[in-house]
């Protein structure tokens, strides 16, 4: 079984649900092993949207990484998100950060998440659940980079792990 981590954001409707329904989406092909806190975010890129609310899973997964991000898609696209251009409003957004310490990089997918390691809204729930995990480009735990980083983007907890995730994950 291989571990991966996942970002969960949303800032359209009720954005607690929309996450807490895409977690619960996951637990049907994946073991949930733990869930952050739900963190709001202000958005990256245009301003003129609502705040994101954000969340990182581990999950541990028997798909391969191109499998994983269809079963990922099909999540979004049964919660309604509606593409409508880089950096905008969605219902719901996922994207796979890191798989095992996988570097890959094809058309469809690069892993690690080309940007992850310049997201605070990345950084701080992942920081929260894997505080060990190491880039696997970068040499650097997650919350060295989150140290570095220089961005002032408004990152804040706006609820506890249990109002993503109700059940508790099983941990390793």
């Amino acid at each position: 079984m291989a571990r991966a981590w996942i970002s969960i954001g949303s800032n359209l409707g009720d954005r607690t649900a929309n996450c807490m329904l895409a977690v619960s989406m996951l637990s049907a092909f994946a073991r949930v092993a733990s869930v952050s806190s739900a963190y709001e975010t202000e958005p990256v890129g245009p301003k003129d949207q609502p705040d994101f609310i954000n969340c990182a899973v581990e999950i541990e997964t028997s798909l391969p990484p191109e499998k994983l991000l269809a079963e990922l898609m099909s999540i979004e696209e049964t919660l309604g998100r509606v593409r409508s251009g880089r950096w905008r409003e969605r219902k719901i957004d996922l994207d796979i950060l890191f798989y095992d310490d996988l570097i890959m990089n094809t058309d469809a997918l690069t892993i690690p998440h080309p940007r992850a390691h310049l997201r605070r809204f990345v950084l701080g729930p992942l920081a929260e659940i894997s505080p060990g995990l190491v880039h696997p480009v970068l040499g650097a735990t997650v919350p060295e980079l989150l140290g570095i980083l220089e961005d002032g983007e408004r990152v804040v907890i706006a609820a506890p792990p249990s109002a993503i995730f109700p059940q508790k994950p099983t941990g390793y």
